[in-house]
């Protein structure tokens, strides 16, 4: 027996209805403009207003996946959501998702309409929710019927002034799996590469009872740390059995998580290129296919996008190996007049390794190169360059970018495959096709991304800064088209700290 064709039926986007212009951040940040615009392809960055999280952009985006698609709630056997941005150390951001959606749907299908469905968070940076794909498109192929649902959600966030701030951006993607998909049909066949690496990351942060009240006493005027008699505070603290805040409890530690991560540009870079290449040997290796046929088998190039530009500045290393193979090279450099060099010309490893970084930047700016971008990476890109990162919805982003970039270009795509490649710090990367269905242009016809890009709210710059620094009570958005929102999170006054409550609204008021 064949086995059944399964994949991506159908795609919601949801990005927040606020966003930043990159020229008003890098006049703030006295950043020449035209390095973020024309050096990394940065022009808008989506931002969270104030009652938005994890939770409530993947139920955003499931609820518009399923209305567009007449979806019985009670047929819907999983969703899995893949997010870096989880609401607890826990119970799943899933759970919530699916509590909004269970109170949407209850008076249309009764409060159990969601009983009998399976969810659950799966977390590797920004891969998760290629991970949580792969194991929905097994499920789904492994009984007939099955409907499942996979969402990302995520807020990149980054510290205020560092160099990670302008690639930021919120939002969340819903995809509907199943077989026989109008949309996307996905190989089996997944190409990864895993090497541990401390690339990016959100550690728990260990910080000691007495640093914490050093540094207050230390904040105050007028007073110094000195003054008081830590040690005996802090024995205090540390040796009672009850726990009445956050200081008063029984560990000598206090463990800290913040949304913004640890992180090295260009060492996560150098992950990143290192990884998709060793996933894209695997997934050859799998296939039983060689290198050189890149531009006959696949119709475009979907990427995770941590900026706009990542891929176009990062794949000149295997756009050079695809030449090679299809003993294109030498004239390649010879019409290009360009220098390879050579390790036995350098004695320093490290000016050898800088003069390649040289070399490869150079063969970005061939025309040949530029017009391998514009039709196979290009079209993937633009709604990153209004959006920033999502982190586990980047790259599926991406796709829906060039399938929306192919519908407005009168581009035909059926039957034609998209290569995707998925990394996540960490690090891991993932690589696997995508057949584009006979049935594509009618699907994608519904997504209106750009038109919702465009009918977003501006934003100023201190009202940003308010956002970040969750300075804001209250929804900066004007009426707009309804959703979920985070109505209360319970204090320790309250009882059930933590515990976080949202509603629905028909329209959105600020």
């Amino acid at each position: 027996m064949s086995a059944p064709s399964v994949g991506i039926d159908d795609f919601s986007v949801y990005i927040p209805q606020l966003y930043l212009s990159i020229e008003q951040l890098a006049k703030r940040r006295d950043i020449p403009y035209a390095k973020l615009n024309k050096g990394l392809g940065l022009e808008q960055m989506a931002v969270a207003d104030a009652r938005e999280d994890a939770a409530t952009m993947a139920a955003n985006a499931v609820l518009d996946l399923m209305h567009k698609n007449d979806i019985d709630p009670c047929t819907v056997g999983r969703i899995y959501l893949g997010t870096e941005s989880a609401l607890d150390g826990s119970k799943p951001t899933a759970t919530y998702v699916l509590d909004m959606l269970q109170d949407h749907f209850a008076d249309a299908y009764g409060p159990n309409c969601f009983l009998h469905c399976d969810v659950v968070d799966l977390t590797f940076a920004c891969i998760g929710g290629v991970d949580a794909l792969q194991n929905t498109l097994e499920w789904t192929a492994a009984r007939e019927g099955r409907t499942g649902i996979v969402v990302t959600s995520d807020s990149a966030k980054y510290e205020l002034g560092s160099t990670g701030e302008y690639t930021q951006g919120a939002g969340a993607v819903a995809m509907l799996v199943k077989r026989d998909p109008r949309l996307l049909t996905i190989d089996p066949d997944f190409g990864v590469a895993t090497r541990p690496a401390h690339d990016f990351f959100k550690p728990k942060r260990r910080v000691s009872k007495q640093s914490i009240i050093r540094e207050v006493i230390n904040l105050l005027p007028d007073l110094s740390a000195e003054d008081y008699q830590l040690d005996q505070l802090e024995d205090q603290l540390n040796l009672g059995l009850e726990v009445n805040g956050v200081l008063d409890c029984n560990e000598r530690y206090i463990t800290l998580h913040k949304d913004t991560p640890v992180f090295d540009g260009p060492y996560s870079t150098e992950a990143y290129q290192a990884r998709i290449r060793e996933a894209l040997i695997d997934y050859r290796r799998r296939r039983g296919t060689r290198a050189g046929s890149l531009t006959d088998d696949y119709a475009g190039l979907a990427f995770h996008l941590p900026y706009a530009y990542q891929a176009r500045r990062m794949f000149s290393e295997l756009f050079m190996e695809e030449l090679k193979a299809r003993q294109e090279w030498m004239e390649f450099i010879e019409r290009n007049d360009l220098d390879v060099p050579c390790a036995d010309d350098y004695e320093d490893r490290e000016q050898y390794i800088a003069k390649c970084g040289e070399f490869l930047r150079a063969v970005t700016k061939t025309d040949e190169y530029g017009r391998f971008v514009e039709r196979y990476i290009a079209p993937g890109e633009w709604a990153s360059a209004r959006v920033g990162n999502l982190y586990a919805g980047s790259v599926f982003l991406s796709i829906v970018s060039t399938l929306e970039a192919a519908l407005t270009g009168d581009r035909e795509l059926s039957g034609s495959s998209l290569l995707v490649f998925a990394y996540g710090s960490g690090s891991k990367a993932k690589v696997f096709s995508a057949e584009v269905g006979n049935g594509w242009r009618e699907v994608a016809e519904d997504f209106d991304l750009r038109a919702r890009l465009d009918s977003r709210e501006e934003i100023d710059y201190p009202t940003y800064e308010q956002l970040h620094r969750c300075g804001l009570d209250r929804n900066v958005a004007g009426q707009c088209e309804g959703g979920f929102f985070l109505a209360d999170v319970h204090d320790r006054s309250e009882g059930h700290e933590g515990v976080r409550h949202y509603g629905y609204a028909a329209s959105v008021m600020a």
